[in-house]
């Protein structure tokens, strides 16, 4: 008691009585809460409560829950708040300054910096302007207000890792709507995060390999088992070793903390001012299979290195140069860029040691190509009882008891591509320091794995203004970004949606340079902001903003730079993942997190911005006067982003099945060009502006035969769907998921996630372990490749056909096509409609925003087919559901003017769907041949082309109308022809399998010429 009373005696000397924590009456409270929560609309936050209230001197201190500072503040919003709260206080605060904080935070301070006036705006983290570590020389453009010198680290969270407490290699996370977190992220962070960011300037680091081929290449001074043509020539500067260790490639597995970075040589020179007496080293993969590689350079950093070591990277039928500031980032993987190489020893790479700085040195280490297979091998203790890193608390191993006996245990790699496996792995083979990628010292690879990402980021940026006295690569990293999805499920359309984790207090809530780690707040409010805003404006108005939390996720706070961690949806939950495995949704999201991150850093350097543009489309390709080909394109408005506008563009040029150039320059959306006969040349263009560069358009080809006598035939390129997979949910929503075996949807190029079919689809069966996840559960079957998607570049391949059959070609989009009035019989002999697997898609939730899309046959183009069949047209169809679509479509109702279209013009009905599931085609007696051929097509997701699930069943619909071609599983019709009757004076050919999904390109060749005799006849 006494000491009671003598604290409460001290209390009233050291506070005034007025600053003491206040009381509410219930009503006052609910006044003050009904205010707040006026403004949680569009977030989920939960009520948003009043913990208590203070009145030092002339403020009042409303503390409002955490959950408040999960709204996203403004300016004028939080004027607002304040301007509505003096009107519902008690009298008794009347008059004085009101503050509402939140997390411990006053609300103002959560207004991001970049909505800020001038005067407002707090000191931030910036790094000093300097040579970023790579830039690509031959790029024909420079993106002045984009990303251009900064470097960012990122990664897609978790991978592969060796659990010693089942001695196996196992995903971080259950397979579910046949994909898993570990391999699902990377879906938006490789093929479509990084390259925006690369396009618009930026140099992305990864902890994860990023080239999803699993063949490598080394090549290396110091040989073994990298065997490879390595070679000198010596010049002004003699090359020699270095002091200290380099890389050797001495192992095909590297087992417990064997650093290969430290196990060689490496080789060094000074530089010369004198161009034509230079020292070189040329690297000379011997490449087995012919594919892109990914290039990767390493050295050594000295404190005279050189800013800009000369690289030249030569690859199929092309050469594009580098400058590498070697000041920093040696020891490491470097990347470059990813290219083509033929099979053999054609390509190579090449440094000088020519420079314009006079007294620094080039150095020189292991180039490496591809991302290959991983080889770090793991065991388990065979003399101890391991425990399961992911399930159990305590961290060690248990002793054995007298029933247990010791066993020895193999060391094992994962036996799957590099790129799958988690960053632990990746940077031991980087030459990271063990001490960075195994803070558990080899105990517990899966705590390892996500607590090392961000020492990696500091190893990266240490001996920066970042981290002065820290030891790292002096890499000045200028944020760090975490990319996963969560958990949870619910019933229905429900969406559990996006959470943005950050945090402040570390490091005592400031950075090197003193500025306040509330930027971290900023960016996680700007990336959530501009992905939730971007998802509802485009696909889904009632996607989920869930809470920014302030909390010590290890990716969050261990980072020295700006960080956050982002949960974009639940793959756990089917709604969430009706949107999430969709390519087009992919694209979106990742286009929100490349606009937050330049809006982010733009304002942080006090630069403008300008958002790259979106791709061109109504892409055209056609000959015109003087043996000339002209290409014609349009830009696309992006109404999210007034800044990405099209200001200039890039044609790059592709012969024959080589690698594409360094691309040309336009202003206007024209180009004409001139090609050589009997090659496919092929064309994509980009458009481009001060922000960078776009994704590119279609691929459209062209092709001249010298021995062609009649007019060139016209292909049309049809198919433009990238969808997710087909699915469906019951009646009574007990049942819900995806339909691989119907139709798996349409990657965009590529799917590096897919594990294979989803097989539980009953909502209510629980998770009882990762190799047991309950609702959602999905084979693993295909976990291992990349599934080939729509890479939109049929024409060359279709074109090629066609070449060989000796008649010229040219090639448009659709839109192009029917808007241009190219369908012509007095220009073109015969028209080749690529269809694909375009079919009415919907995007998630049906009615959401988006209607539906990817028609077969459209209305503009059932006219311009009509027009062109009637003026006597040849015409050549091909896509797998030509007759389901019209017909049957699960999702939309049956339009009999199609029906009427395809019966009176194309002469065919639908017969059947899923028609086939054994992949085999074959000719049968009829106008089109008599000769037997036997064909296989893509049936099963596969590396090669795009898989072609269900393929209609089509049957004559005219008694001039034949079959042609059948599967032979069971002898229902695959392709119908026409050849005209008393009325009706064209002919067509109806394929009910897409032409380019046939395996054999000697059968594409041998069915063209004859589908092209018959129409030419």
């Amino acid at each position: 008691m006494n000491k009671l009373i003598a604290f409460s005696f001290l209390a009233g000397i050291l506070w005034p009585a007025n600053s003491l924590g206040q009381t509410l009456s219930p009503s006052e409270k609910n006044s003050i809460e009904t205010v707040l929560n006026q403004y949680t609309s569009g977030f989920s936050t939960g009520r948003i409560r009043v913990d208590s209230i203070k009145a030092p001197e002339d403020r009042l201190d409303i503390y409002a829950s955490t959950n408040f500072s999960y709204i996203s503040f403004d300016d004028a919003k939080y004027t607002e708040i304040i301007t509505q709260l003096n009107t519902v206080i008690p009298d008794t605060y009347s008059g004085r300054s009101v503050r509402v904080i939140t997390g411990g935070v006053d609300i103002r301070d959560l207004i991001p910096r970049h909505l800020r006036s001038k005067n407002d705006k707090p000191a931030v983290f910036t790094h000093l302007n300097s040579v970023p570590i790579v830039r690509n020389m031959s790029r024909p453009y420079v993106p002045t207000k984009g990303l251009l010198g900064r470097h960012i680290a990122l990664w897609q969270s978790h991978g592969l890792y060796f659990e010693p407490g089942r001695q196996r290699w196992q995903w971080q996370r259950g397979r579910m709507f046949q994909t898993v977190e570990d391999k699902y992220t990377q879906q938006y962070v490789l093929p479509f995060l990084i390259p925006m960011l690369e396009n618009a300037g930026a140099y992305v680091m990864t902890p994860r390999e990023r080239d999803a081929n699993p063949y490598e290449v080394i090549v290396d001074n110091d040989g073994g088992l990298a065997s490879s043509p390595y070679k000198e020539t010596i010049g002004d500067r003699p090359w020699t070793n270095g002091n200290g260790p380099g890389f050797a490639y001495k192992q095909k597995e590297y087992k417990d903390f064997d650093n290969p970075f430290r196990d060689g040589t490496y080789r060094m020179a000074l530089t010369t001012t004198n161009s034509n007496r230079v020292s070189t080293i040329k690297w000379s993969p011997k490449i087995e299979v012919s594919r892109p590689y990914a290039v990767y350079v390493s050295y050594h950093s000295l404190p005279n290195s050189a800013i800009e070591a000369v690289y030249t990277v030569t690859h199929k039928d092309g050469t594009t140069r580098f400058h590498v500031n070697q000041q920093m980032g040696g020891g490491t993987w470097i990347y470059l860029g990813t290219f083509d190489f033929e099979k053999g020893t054609q390509g190579c790479v090449t440094l000088s040691n020519y420079s314009k700085q006079k007294g620094t040195v080039v150095t020189a280490d292991a180039v490496r190509f591809g991302g290959g297979m991983g080889n770090i091998a793991r065991a388990t203790d065979g003399d101890s009882i391991a425990y399961n890193g992911k399930t159990d608390r305590k961290i060690g191993r248990i002793a054995r008891n007298a029933y247990q006996p010791r066993l020895t245990y193999p060391y094992l790699t994962s036996g799957y591509p590099r790129y799958l496996e988690g960053a632990r792995y990746y940077m031991q083979w980087a030459g990271i320091p063990d001490s960075v990628y195994s803070p558990s010292k080899g105990i517990d690879d899966y705590r390892d794995d996500y607590k090392n990402r961000g020492l990696w980021v500091n190893y990266l940026l240490g001996g920066t203004m970042a981290w002065p006295e820290g030891k790292g690569l002096r890499i000045p990293i200028d944020l760090s970004f975490a990319f996963h999805s969560d958990a949870g499920t619910v019933y229905g359309d429900s969406i559990i949606g996006t959470l943005g984790i950050y945090m402040v207090n570390r490091y005592d809530g400031k950075f090197a340079d003193g500025s306040s780690r509330q930027i971290n707040h900023d960016l996680c409010d700007m990336v959530q902001s501009q992905i939730v805003n971007d998802i509802r404006a485009l696909y889904e108005p009632k996607w989920t903003r869930r809470g920014m939390w302030n909390q010590a996720y290890f990716e969050a706070w261990t980072p020295r730079v700006p960080a956050m961690l982002l949960e974009l949806l639940s793959h756990e939950n089917f709604a969430d993942m009706r949107y999430g495995a969709d390519p087009r949704f992919q694209f979106s999201v990742s286009r929100s997190i490349y606009k937050a991150m330049l809006r982010f850093l733009a304002d942080n350097y006090g630069r403008e911005y300008v958002v790259q543009p979106l791709p061109v489309k109504d892409f055209s390709a056609r000959f015109v006067k003087n043996s000339k080909v002209e290409l014609a394109w349009q830009p696309v408005a992006d109404p999210l982003e007034p800044t990405a506008e099209a200001e200039r563009y890039i044609v790059y040029t592709r012969i024959g099945d080589g690698d594409w150039d360094n691309g040309r320059l336009t202003k206007k959306p024209l180009f004409t060009t001139t090609i050589e006969n009997d090659k496919v040349v092929s064309f994509k263009v980009c458009a481009l502006n001060k922000g960078g560069e776009s994704f590119p358009s279609e691929i459209l080809s062209v092709g001249r035969a010298s021995s062609a006598t009649d007019k060139p035939i016209l292909i049309v390129n049809g198919f433009d769907r990238i969808s997710a997979p087909d699915d469906f949910r019951s009646a009574d929503d007990e049942q819900a998921g995806f339909l691989a075996d119907d139709d798996n949807g349409v990657p965009y190029k590529e799917m590096i996630s897919y594990t294979g079919r989803m097989k539980e689809f009953r909502r209510a069966i629980p998770w009882t372990d990762d190799d047991a996840s309950g609702y959602g559960d999905s084979q693993s079957n295909y976990e291992r490749i990349v599934v080939k998607g729509n890479t939109f570049d049929y024409p060359a391949l279709h074109g090629a056909a066609i070449l060989k059959a000796g008649h010229s070609f040219v090639s448009a989009g659709r839109d192009a096509a029917v808007a241009q009035n190219m369908l012509n019989a007095d220009t073109y002999s015969a028209v080749d409609l690529i269809l694909g697997k375009n079919k009415q898609t919907k995007m998630g939730r049906i009615g959401a925003v988006q209607g539906l899309g990817f028609k077969t046959f459209g209305p503009a183009l059932q006219d311009a087919i009509t027009r062109y069949c009637k003026s006597g047209g040849r015409i050549l169809v091909s896509g797998s559901y030509v007759g389901t679509d019209l017909w049957q479509n699960p999702i939309v109702k049956a339009d009999p003017n199609d029906m009427a279209f395809a019966k009176n013009i194309l002469k065919y009905q639908w017969r059947n769907d899923k028609a086939t599931t054994e992949g085999e085609i074959m000719t049968v007696v009829s106008p089109l041949t008599d000769e037997p051929l036997l064909m296989e097509y893509y049936n099963r997701p596969n590396e090669q082309s795009y898989v072609v699930e269900s393929p209609d069943a089509i049957d004559p619909a005219d008694p001039c109308a034949y079959t042609a071609l059948r599967y032979p599983e069971n002898n229902k019709s695959a392709a119908v022809v026409f050849g005209g009757n008393e009325t009706d004076p064209w002919r067509s050919v109806v394929l009910a399998f897409p032409f380019e999904a046939i395996k054999s390109g000697a059968h594409r060749d041998v069915l063209m010429q004859k589908i092209l005799q018959y129409l030419l006849r």
